[in-house]
């Protein structure tokens, strides 16, 4: 049988590609094809609406039934503003730790399922790779992916996403739904605030009902439901308005989300907020025609559902050798997508989510090792 090849040069590469999720992951994608290629191995784009981006995936193996997805996300989180004390674009070991931007979540991942694609290849049950963009930003990419292969591939025993879970099994995880909330006001000198309508003003207004849910939300959670916070949680991530102190704001604007655990109902959890925000809409459109509020939902993630987990989880453990008890995590992830779509999904992959996000983001190489023994491991069961 083949041997895997070192999984630290694939990282290196993987991690040189800026693929914050801003910028286009095409450059990276057609490293992977080549790299593919290199091993007589198809792999297949889906490329987002303008062509600036695209998924990948391919079909290590006999094109059959029950193989194993390998999925994750090719995209990484800004840099922008944090205090790194090495380039973030170029993997340095300290230690026993790697830093780079992407080496946790979740570039490592893909190197290790990349690495492994010599053996694979020899097996008799399919591994399809699937590389998704845009995650980071509402998980945007991979539905359209997962159309694709549900429609190409042979139907698969099970997707194993790689987030991040020290190579434990995760078998829930929350739902997320983000919106972006605008409100037009109309200007006037700060001195005659009946002369004109301040978007800031009403913008607030409208925050301090989130508040008010959110702590509700956290009121009545149910505390036994495996999840740590147990409760749906709500946070306004960005805000935006006015040019002046002086100045009625004439534009402002909030992004929030709205993280739920499954059996939690999002649609119905926001809904009075949406009310509201369609009264005041009405109550400063009467005032000044051009004054309103307009609310755009920018995503919506579904949660992982833990059920029917029981044979996947049992595989996991097969291959990690880890006994512990199968967990949920507070984070969405593309688990959901593939679970909706009808997929069996669990999630495992090497690293922490706590080491991922943050400046000097790392992780340790004895999980690399056992996520490449996990890699190795799942060769053997499908060989």
């Amino acid at each position: 049988m083949s041997e895997p090849l070192p999984y630290r040069t694939i990282l290196d590469a993987l991690v040189g590609f800026d693929t914050t999720s801003r910028n286009s992951n095409l450059e990276l994608i057609g490293w992977i094809e080549d790299f593919l290629g290199s091993y007589g191995v198809t792999s297949w784009r889906v490329a987002n609406a303008d062509g600036s981006k695209a998924n990948l995936y391919a079909t290590v193996g006999p094109m059959e039934l029950g193989g194993i997805v390998l999925s994750g996300h090719t995209d990484v989180v800004p840099v922008d503003g944090q205090p790194w004390t090495s380039d973030p674009w170029k993997v340095e070991q300290r230690g026993g730790k790697l830093h780079g931007r992407g080496v946790t979540d979740m570039k490592g991942f893909l190197a290790l399922a990349l690495a492994h694609v010599p053996v694979f290849r020899q097996g008799r049950t399919p591994v399809h790779l699937a590389f998704s963009y845009d995650e980071e930003v509402g998980c945007l990419g991979a539905p359209s992916m997962i159309d694709a292969m549900r429609t190409a591939l042979p139907d698969p025993e099970l997707a194993i996403i790689g987030e991040p879970t020290g190579m434990r099994p995760v078998i829930g995880h929350k739902g997320s739904s983000t919106w972006k909330v605008t409100v037009t006001g109309h200007e006037a000198h700060s001195s005659l605030v009946d002369h004109g309508v301040s978007a800031n003003m009403v913008a607030i207004d409208l925050m301090s009902e989130l508040a008010a849910l959110a702590r509700s939300l956290k009121v009545n959670a149910n505390s036994d439901n495996g999840f740590d916070p147990p409760e749906p949680t709500l946070t306004v991530g960005i805000m935006h308005g006015g040019t002046a102190a002086n100045i009625l704001a004439r534009e402002a604007s909030f992004t929030f989300d709205l993280r739920c655990p499954p059996g939690d109902d999002p649609d119905a959890i926001i809904a009075p907020f949406l009310a509201s925000c369609a009264a005041k809409h009405a109550e400063i459109g009467a005032l000044f025609p051009e004054c309103g509020v307009a609310v755009e939902r920018r995503s919506a993630i579904p949660a992982l559902m833990p059920t029917d987990s029981e044979e996947a989880v049992r595989f996991v453990r097969k291959l990690t050798g880890d006994n512990g008890p199968a967990t949920n995590v507070p984070y969405a992830a593309e688990a959901g997508q593939f679970q909706r779509a009808g997929f069996s999904a669990i999630i495992c992959g090497p690293g922490s989510i706590e080491q991922a996000h943050q400046p000097d983001e790392w992780i340790a190489i004895e999980q690399l090792e056992r996520g490449a023994r996990f890699m190795a491991n799942l060769a053997r069961e499908l060989a």
